[in-house]
């Protein structure tokens, strides 16, 4: 019987030996993990986007959920910084942040083109983590990559990846391109629009926008707004509301214009009185003598960038500010000329 009870105290010995070594297999970068979800989550809101709707026997007039997704906090002000889409078409915005808490939200700027909205709740500041920004052009392929988000609802949900390409382009929902985004293959579903890109160090590195998949679901191919993109357009949002770029003081005629000579650019149709392009003698369409239409500058360039179509033209102004000015290049009579201008305020 000693025997035995000395052969039981060795195996629960065992057993306990065993469990205590199991509890040390975490590895460095298991812990990394760990410590940057629990770093990162307080700063991640679910959001709720709620549509009126009139009911068709009563006419009653209710709000219904029209969709959810995640944000994250800016600033602990209360600014909120998600996907333009996750927003799109709502008449009511609640955040809900960590603590369970709800906050009705206002959207303070949208900017459609790049994807991104801004909205503020008047929550206490002791319940607003902000995450801390990091700086995306530091990134390499191969990176570590961490994403938190509400997929399909699922509130605080992570997944972990790898930056899998930089420099990727897709298009926003109003067709316009969005440039320099991160690829990942951190799974990204519905529902984590919005949501941070964390790094290793559990700094925001960019905003979780889009997938690409043919079922819908996560296929390992997401992609996220820069963090260096964010922070310069959130400023212009919260202070003009929308995405102010500087103009030329042109109307653009279409491009078909253009490519009928032979040239990737874009055509000028009228250029406004006292203006940057006036002043620097631009030209528009004009008549011949015999009344038919004589195609005026084409612009093939602005600054550093090439300009192919509108598209290029828009992201090249959004890298100026008013004031600033800037060399462009146009096609004129078959002739390449640059000319200099100091760029205005755009009034749309």
């Amino acid at each position: 019987m000693k025997g035995v009870l000395i052969a039981t105290s060795t195996l629960l010995l065992g057993l306990v030996s065993f469990t205590a070594l199991a509890l040390d297999f975490s590895t460095d970068d298991e812990r990394n993990t760990i410590q940057v979800f629990q770093h990162a989550s307080p700063s991640v809101v679910y959001v709720t986007n709620q549509t009126m709707v009139r009911d068709r026997y009563s006419y009653d007039v209710r709000a219904v959920p029209q969709g959810t997704g995640t944000g994250v906090i800016w600033n602990d002000d209360g600014t909120i910084i998600t996907n333009y889409h996750v927003i799109d078409g709502a008449n009511q915005i609640t955040i809900t942040l960590q603590d369970q808490s709800s906050w009705p939200a206002t959207v303070v700027g949208v900017a459609p083109s790049k994807d991104l909205a801004v909205l503020k709740i008047q929550a206490p500041a002791k319940a607003l983590v902000p995450l801390p920004l990091g700086d995306s052009n530091n990134l390499s392929v191969g990176h570590k990559v961490l994403a938190i988000g509400n997929p399909f609802g699922l509130d605080t949900t992570l997944t972990v990846g790898v930056v899998s390409a930089l420099e990727r382009e897709i298009q926003s929902g109003n067709q316009r391109t969005i440039r320099n985004v991160i690829q990942t293959d951190a799974a990204i579903n519905p529902g984590n629009s919005g949501g941070p890109l964390i790094n290793s160090k559990g700094e925001l590195i960019g905003i979780n926008t889009a997938i690409y998949s043919p079922s819908g679901a996560s296929v390992g191919i997401g992609f996220a707004i820069p963090v260096n993109t964010v922070k310069h357009i959130v400023p212009n949002l919260i202070a003009n509301g929308r995405l102010q770029r500087p103009s030329l003081g042109i109307e653009i005629g279409p491009s078909h214009w253009a490519q009928r000579h032979g040239i990737k650019g874009v055509p000028i149709l009228k250029v406004g009185r006292d203006t940057p392009a006036e002043k620097a003698g631009l030209r528009g369409v004009r008549r011949s003598p015999r009344g038919s239409a004589v195609l005026g500058d084409v612009i093939i360039g602005l600054g550093a960038d090439v300009v192919e179509n509108y598209d290029d033209l828009l992201s090249a102004l959004e890298k100026y500010k008013p004031g600033e000015r800037v060399k462009v290049d146009v096609v004129r009579d078959g002739k390449v000329n640059r000319v200099s201008l100091i760029l205005a305020r755009s009034t749309q």
